[in-house]
């Protein structure tokens, strides 16, 4: 497990000084990305043999986002690995000590040079710490799409403040795309994404927006071609919050 301290900074706050979502995940990340420090065996195998760590799908649910100048305290952890593809927890505690934000996400290894997946040797994966999976709902990491032909959206370009150190958009800049998407009161509960293919510098997004009667709303990110580089899910924060309580009572 992998444990970075932090604070809600006014650059990560919306107009009322509450985290953003976009903020909450990149957060998120960085702890993801950090938590290689703590697996020097696996960095270095990683490092000689040219692979990278590449977000496949994640889910998040959000019981609340943190205010301005709140302590955080964000935890990460592997609960499997499986060949080309590891499991992961990561999660976002308040000041309080109770969580803020749970998620988990798959993550396949991938050459640099060629892009394909790659295989970790099973020496290699029994030197990784695994960890128990936290206590949340694990939905399937495909996300299914209503039969709807959906409305599409004006195209944005990806831009230079979008590009991360693997030389595409960055995983949260997805998400920060497609929020821009969504009502202005739209509280997000929970929120699911497929990473399909790398959006690079001067790429078109052309949205496409669906709901279905559930009122989940979907934002999908397509090329020209109508070839998703990413699919995300979006459930309200109050009805996702009662469809929880209705589970837990039945």
């Amino acid at each position: 497990m992998y444990i970075l301290e932090d604070r809600v900074c006014a650059s990560r706050t919306d107009l009322n000084g509450i985290m953003k979502l976009a903020g909450a995940i990149d957060v998120i990340q960085d702890c993801s990305l950090l938590w290689i420090e703590s697996e020097p065996s696996f960095r270095d195998f990683l490092a000689a043999n040219n692979l990278g760590m590449f977000v496949v799908s994640r889910q998040a649910d959000i019981i609340r986002l943190p205010a301005y100048g709140e302590r955080i305290t964000v935890r990460t952890s592997i609960f499997d690995v499986k060949g080309y593809l590891g499991y992961r927890n990561t999660a976002m505690y308040g000041e309080d000590g109770l969580p803020c934000v749970l998620t988990w996400s798959v993550g396949a290894f991938v050459n640099r040079d060629t892009g394909k997946m790659a295989r970790l040797p099973q020496g290699v994966i029994d030197r990784i710490a695994i960890d128990d999976k936290i206590d949340m709902e694990y939905l399937d990491k495909k996300i299914l799409l209503p039969d709807s032909p959906g409305r599409r959206l004006n195209a944005a370009m990806v831009r230079r403040s979008d590009i991360d150190f693997n030389r595409h958009m960055n995983n949260a800049k997805y998400i920060e795309a497609a929020l821009e998407f969504l009502p202005e009161d739209f509280a997000v509960g929970r929120l699911r994404i497929e990473y399909k293919a790398p959006a690079k510098l001067g790429d078109l997004l052309y949205p496409k927006r669906m709901e279905d009667p559930s009122g989940k709303i979907y934002i999908l990110l397509l090329n020209a071609q109508d070839q998703p580089f990413a699919v995300a899910e979006f459930s309200r924060r109050e009805a996702e919050h009662e469809r929880i309580k209705a589970v837990g009572k039945a």
